[in-house]
């Protein structure tokens, strides 16, 4: 293949990585058909209709048209494809260990339906263990075997490093792109299918303009294995990053100083940088806390102990139960008391509430017995899909959450949430308590209104 041909891709998978994998390389030109298992979810990617939110999506799901199909199986195009992305969930099991069901159920179908001459690179584009690429490999010639042929494949591991809310931006504009592979035929037709992205030659997506100050991403080979634990150890170090500055901002408001002041001070040294350095509520999402266990219960297969990264997920966790332990001594009585807890997105911009915060926080309110009230600009729907609980109160905007409330525990950090009027707010409210999860509000301003602030370090 010649460097200026594009690929026919496939990816399985529409979730976050699938979905915004297959969208932005069907827009540097690739022929891409994305996979769903789902009848419902490929009939609205069809119509053109997200089914995750994410900024961008819909925009790009219609610019991608031409280049772009949906199908429910691999079986319909797989003797045509170059590259398969496997791009499918791979929850957390009751003992930290990841499963794999839906990873092997892909390798499965490869073996299957795998063409005797067709040459194709496997990529484990989901976070997956150790070993991986091995194991889906030999899924995949099990089933050849069986079929009595031998056929022309290799599996290579490309992890994803991508932000919810802000994956397109991370997929066009990667600091790096890391391929684990054995063989040098599916390193160079992995950069052949990045090419656009390392040479950074393609026209930018009007809603994901190329930042002023970028530089061309890194292409870093090495073996599956190494590739598998680059992806964990980079979540586990930005987990322990959370967590560290978390820890410090409890000795701040010990001794009187600013976590806010503190956290630049030290995020000015270049060793250490200022990302990932705010305190609060601590981290959720799909990433964090199963990469964390995942890797833990990798050390424990190996008998290899890991104090740091468990010190790290144990400092997450109390944070949450620092919210509740703010609200009881303001409010002291949290039984009848009424909340309005605002945000139930792990982060902002995006619906999903997998290991949110305010899951741990809602329910402890609740059992406590709070009445509670609950806003957010997105995710309401699926947090109510998810826990239909049925004593909790949705509101329609902040200040219908706000109102008759004894306090607001903001625990997302939406940026609608700063152009909020809280000084109309204010006496609308009964005790006016504000807990402030992100920090996101000047304590200044919130007390002028006549709130009792209450933020994390300061």
């Amino acid at each position: 293949m010649k460097k200026t041909e594009k690929l026919n891709l496939s990816v399985v998978g529409t979730g976050y990585v699938g979905l915004t994998t297959g969208l932005a390389l069907a827009y540097l030109g690739h022929k891409v058909h994305c996979v769903d298992k789902n009848a419902e979810i490929i009939d609205k990617l069809e119509r053109g209709i997200p089914t995750i939110y994410e900024p961008g999506l819909e925009e790009l799901l219609k610019e991608t048209s031409d280049n772009m199909h949906f199908n429910s199986s691999i079986k319909e195009h797989i003797d045509m494809v170059d590259v398969l992305i496997i791009a499918v969930g791979t929850p957390s099991k009751q003992n930290g260990d990841t499963d794999l069901t839906y990873v092997e159920k892909v390798a499965q179908e490869i073996g299957r339906s795998l063409p005797p001459d067709n040459p194709l690179v496997v990529v484990n584009k989901s976070t997956v263990p150790i070993g991986t690429a091995r194991r889906v490999e030999t899924v995949i010639k099990e089933e050849l075997k069986e079929r009595g042929i031998k056929g022309n494949f290799s599996v290579a591991s490309n992890p994803e490093f991508l932000r919810e809310g802000a994956a397109l931006n991370d997929t066009f504009y990667p600091d790096r792109l890391v391929i684990g592979a054995e063989d040098m035929r599916s390193i160079n037709v992995l950069r052949q299918m990045y090419s656009p992205i390392l040479e950074q030659n393609f026209v930018p997506p009007r809603l994901v303009p190329r930042p002023e100050d970028y530089r061309l991403p890194a292409f870093v080979t090495t073996s599956p294995t190494s590739a598998e634990l680059i992806k964990y150890a980079a979540n586990a170090f930005l987990a322990t990053k959370v967590s560290f500055i978390n820890e410090i901002a409890g000795i701040a408001e010990k001794v009187g100083a600013d976590i806010k002041e503190v956290a630049r001070g030290i995020g000015l040294d270049k060793r250490i940088g200022g990302s990932f350095l705010h305190a609060g509520v601590g981290w959720g999402g799909s990433c964090f806390p199963k990469d964390t266990r995942s890797l833990l219960h990798a050390g424990q297969q190996y008998g290899y102990n890991m104090p740091l990264l468990k010190a790290a997920v144990e400092v997450n966790y109390r944070q949450r139960k620092k919210i509740i332990e703010m609200l009881q001594s303001t409010i002291k009585v949290i039984r009848g008391s009424t909340v309005a807890v605002l945000g139930l997105a792990f982060k902002p911009n995006t619906d999903d509430i997998r290991e949110s915060p305010a899951i741990d926080v809602i329910e402890e309110l609740l059992e406590m017995g709070a009445k509670v009230k609950v806003y957010d600009p997105v995710a309401m729907d699926n947090y109510r899909s998810n826990f239909p609980y049925q004593e909790i109160e949705y509101a329609s905007s902040v200040e219908e959450a706000s109102r008759e409330a004894d306090a607001v525990a903001l625990l997302t950090d939406w940026e609608d949430f700063l152009h909020v009027s809280w000084k109309d707010i204010a006496p609308q409210m009964k005790q006016k308590v504000f807990i402030d999860g992100r920090n996101l509000l000047r304590e200044e301003d919130m007390q002028k209104y006549g709130f009792t602030y209450r933020g994390f370090g300061c």
